[in-house]
């Protein structure tokens, strides 16, 4: 069992000690800090908070905590229920509020829960402003208010149906061109908050939709990351119901994958490629992902005459440099759209939109549309983390030894060959060290993860 504190918020298992996994003392505390902080950005009278949660069996609970613990800090607190981390994202402006706190582990298993915290703009805290909580959380200098100057909860459950509309009402968003096109989808939901929102969303754009594991009950039917191998039910789903494609979202519907029309992944990473590929031929500009993304994002905004740089892993991280370099669209490879248009934030509604949009221009199949991009083939592998394993000198080691290849070590150790590349890189969410690779054929993605976890295991025997 596990807990995760990091300057991205806290995330663990459900039960167990205190401090050591995620209980109901470690989520007071937690959310007392991020509420004496955000009292400690401005001097006022009348705090507002927009909590939301995914469909996890254990997000009741913990909203529950959340919720009243605000309350004791004099915050009103709207209670948006089960929705989405962009639904969430999109309402804390519309609101006019403080921050927003998401309840979710996001691609983690049932068991896992977590809280993701939100500035006034619905963005994620950068580095300086999480370690201030964590600092909060430590030193228990947390002052809650009198029974005259409570908080109060108001619920709004309208807001997935408000996101929905700000997609719809986006300037690159033709919802007529799409419903002439009579989609068939099928949708796996992940029994999560996925299973309202996109089914909802396709229904306005005219899409027929076949839904499987579409019910919230937190249940997970498979593991939640949606990775080829957890989608098989999706894949016969897609084949046997002669859908023209499969959409498959993470529980907080911030991850967006597609099956082609075969029952064959598209690959998460040529989501944000797709998508791009649509945004950049109606508004020429520069774009962003994170240096474990594909290379194929490079290529096509290259095609079409715009500048792609590379950020560390993190939707803070992609934000800060999409906002820097004034790019249009960016994201992760792990099937994350941002799109400024809409927010800065990653959303599988936004993606889902524009990826139908292009689909129904381009007049073409999934299969026939993946063809036409660059073909690279990843691997993602991770090693589970161990007392003795010391993560910041193997990394050391690691760069040492390929010190007169192409390195970045802004986030970890990435090394850029002439047809591949590799990084390593201890995850923020998990305890373990990720390894992601990329080539020129699935085999030879493979075979360079397989060398790296090989000199890393040498490293530590």
């Amino acid at each position: 069992m596990t807990l995760i504190k990091s300057i991205s918020g806290i995330r663990g298992t459900i039960g167990g000690s205190v401090g050591e996994n995620l209980t109901p003392i470690d989520v007071v505390k937690f959310a007392s800090a991020y509420g004496t902080w955000l009292k400690q950005q401005r001097d006022k009278t009348n705090y507002r908070v927009v909590v939301g949660r995914d469909a996890r069996i254990s997000g009741k609970m913990i909203q529950n905590l959340v919720t009243n613990t605000l309350v004791g800090l004099g915050i009103h607190v709207i209670d948006v229920g089960l929705s989405t981390t962009p639904t969430v994202e999109v309402a804390v402006p519309l609101e006019h509020a403080d921050g927003g706190i998401i309840l979710t582990a996001s691609h983690n298993p049932k068991q896992w829960n977590a809280l993701k915290l939100l500035n006034a703009k619905g963005e994620f805290l950068n580095a300086a402003e999480g370690a201030k909580i964590l600092e909060i959380a430590e030193s228990d200098k947390m002052t809650f208010n009198t029974v005259d100057s409570l908080g109060k909860i108001t619920i709004n459950d309208a807001y997935i149906d408000l996101h929905i509309e700000e997609v719809l009402n986006l300037k690159l968003i033709n919802p007529e061109i799409i419903k002439k096109q009579k989609f068939k989808v099928v949708v796996d939901g992940v029994n999560s908050t996925g299973g309202i929102a996109i089914p909802a969303l396709l229904d306005k754009l005219g899409v027929e939709v076949v839904k499987l594991y579409c019910d919230p009950t937190g249940h997970f039917p498979h593991n939640p990351e949606p990775l080829k191998e957890h989608l098989t039910d999706l894949s016969q789903k897609v084949v046997d119901k002669k859908a023209d494609f499969g959409i498959v979202v993470d529980p907080d519907v911030d991850r967006l994958a597609f099956v082609d029309e075969k029952g064959e992944m598209f690959g998460e990473e040529y989501t944000l490629v797709a998508c791009a590929d649509y945004v950049l031929s109606k508004t020429p500009g520069n774009t962003v992902s994170n240096m474990s993304s594909t290379r194929a994002l490079r290529d096509v905004t290259i095609k079409h005459g715009g500048n792609y740089e590379a950020s560390a892993v993190g939707e803070v991280n992609v934000v800060e440099l999409m906002k820097k370099n004034k790019a249009i669209i960016g994201g992760e490879g792990n099937g994350g759209i941002i799109y400024p248009d809409s927010h800065y934030g990653r959303d599988a509604l936004v993606g889902v939109a524009l990826f139908l949009n292009l689909l129904a221009e381009k007049n073409c199949s999934v299969s026939e549309l993946r063809a036409s991009y660059p073909n690279y083939f990843m691997s993602k592998k991770k090693i589970k983390l161990t007392p003795n394993l010391d993560v910041d000198a193997v990394l050391k080691s690691i760069q040492q030894n390929y010190q007169h290849e192409n390195l970045t070590t802004i986030d970890g150790v990435k090394i850029d060959f002439e047809s591949s590349w590799v990084h390593l890189r201890k995850s923020n969410t998990e305890p373990i060290i990720r390894i992601y690779t990329e080539a020129q054929s699935q085999n030879a993605a493979n075979d360079l993860a397989d060398k790296f976890i090989a000199e890393i295991e040498q490293l530590v025997s």
